[in-house]
């Protein structure tokens, strides 16, 4: 099940905080920054640093370029 586009919103790294990429595909969360992935479980995005693992170079370039891959984080309005 995907995640709530609301939810996406408020997402953020936590170590970073910066914006998160969603791969829906990959049921993951990544931080292009730091090649780290964080999984998705039962809907529930799991962004504990312990339990992020890093991305391989080739999962670095499949999530980039995946399509239905979306940004976290609100865009600010002008």
């Amino acid at each position: 099940m995907a995640l709530d586009g609301f939810l996406l919103d408020l997402l953020q790294d936590p170590v970073d905080h910066g914006r998160l990429l969603y791969v829906a595909d990959e049921n993951v969360l990544y931080n292009p920054r730091l090649k780290v992935i964080y999984e998705v479980r039962d809907s529930i995005p799991v962004l504990l640093p312990d339990e992020s693992r890093p991305a391989s170079d080739e999962e670095d370039a499949s999530f980039r370029k995946n399509p239905t891959a979306r940004t976290t984080g609100v865009t600010p309005q002008n």
